[in-house]
């Protein structure tokens, strides 16, 4: 018996019943295939896409965030701090890799430790083989390759954590992000990390000041990038915020080299840097009517 003699009504419910199916069906073929293909990290969806590798970027982005950005002087690193509880202390964000370079995280602090110490024997083996500092594009091609191979053979999987590196050599400061897909880019400002897109979308409005800003205004503007990230009940403090400087001694540095290697700042000496901020202008107190000047007439009421 066909559909069209059963009645409009039972024609409907039958409809609608082998949509739900096809729903169903489509549904459930689309989890079974995606979870087909991202249990392995060398195995292309039918998409061109590797799972795995994204799954990796997914825990850079879970990470608290990190700005860096560079003048024609000095680079800066700047990180926000997590802490597990009341009685933990903050994550260490910030790794010294060499006079010359370091390096902020975000994601798996594990995996950071395991490149940065990666990063650290390529370092000194320059210095011990060469006797020179090594070239900072050549580290972070020397880990974006190491990073390479895990996204391409069978058994392994990809690092959890990106970086920024900030490094130093005779064409002045760079600043490069790794990504844990292999990949590497320099920039002139950049932020990783959660919330991190309302931190670029700062950095992309002011980018054409950091040239020729100084040491102070470059961390000030470091700074505002990163409070972008918070949320709207947080503040940045001495004991949240973690600042790497590279480049000459600053006008609130003491006991800097004239080399200005790289050196990591926290807890009271960043204290004087957050005092330079703004306020940060909220939609509510953009939109408040400005005071009057006094000098308008006043209306007496009756």
């Amino acid at each position: 018996m066909s559909l069209c003699m059963l009645g409009p009504t039972r024609q409907c419910v039958l409809g609608r019943a082998a949509s739900s199916n096809t729903v169903q069906f489509y549904l459930a073929n689309t989890i079974m295939f995606r979870n087909t293909y991202d249990s392995d990290n060398t195995v292309f969806s039918p998409q061109g896409r590797l799972h795995q590798v994204e799954y990796a970027l997914e825990a850079v982005k879970q990470g608290s965030a990190a700005v860096g950005l560079r003048s024609k002087t000095h680079a800066v690193l700047l990180a926000l701090k997590r802490s597990t509880g009341e009685l933990a202390s903050y994550q260490q964000k910030m790794i010294r890799i060499d006079d010359h370079v370091g390096i902020a995280i975000a994601g798996l602090t594990s995996d950071a430790r395991v490149l940065s110490n990666f990063m650290r024997q390529q370092a000194m083996s320059s210095r011990m083989v060469f006797n020179r500092p090594i070239p900072v594009n050549r580290l972070v091609s020397t880990i974006a390759d190491k990073a390479q191979v895990n996204t391409q053979e069978y058994g392994r999987r990809p690092y959890g954590v990106g970086f920024l590196v900030i490094g130093q050599d005779h064409t002045g400061p760079h600043l490069y992000e790794f990504s844990p897909s292999g990949t590497s880019f320099e920039y002139y400002a950049i932020s990783i990390g959660a919330r991190s897109q309302s931190a670029k979308t700062y950095l992309e409005k002011h980018y054409e000041e950091f040239a020729e800003s100084s040491l102070e205004d470059l961390i000030r503007h470091g700074l505002h990038a990163l409070r972008e990230t918070l949320q709207q009940d947080k503040e940045l403090t001495i004991n949240n915020t973690s600042i790497g400087i590279l480049g000459p001694k600053g006008e609130h540095e003491k006991g800097v080299t004239s080399e200005g290697s790289f050196r990591i700042l926290e807890g009271e000496p960043i204290d004087v840097y957050l005092k330079t901020m703004e306020p940060k202008v909220t939609a509510e107190s953009a939109s408040a009517p400005a005071p009057s000047s006094g000098d308008e007439d006043v209306q007496m009421a009756e």
